[in-house]
């Protein structure tokens, strides 16, 4: 219950103000994953859409290991 009630702080501001943010860039990547995920469960054959997922994939990993670098406890209140 508090990963929720901390991401939908994060989306309770505007966007135009939260797109600095590393916790925002890295619930949206996992937005993004998540429709990708579910995308490719139907087109199975979609190699584009694979490629950007590894792309997206690479660039969550990357957000996610700086936060835990520089906050650790932001990095635990997302995970």
């Amino acid at each position: 219950m508090e990963k929720n009630s901390f991401i939908s702080v994060i989306f309770q501001e505007k966007k135009e103000e939260n797109r600095g943010f590393d916790e925002f860039q890295i619930v949206s990547f996992t937005n993004k994953i998540r429709r990708l995920s579910s995308h490719l469960e139907l087109y199975k054959k979609d190699y584009l859409s694979q490629k950007g997922l590894r792309k997206i994939l690479g660039k969550h990993q990357q957000l996610l290991s700086y936060l835990s670098k520089t906050n650790k406890i932001r990095y635990k209140e997302l995970i």
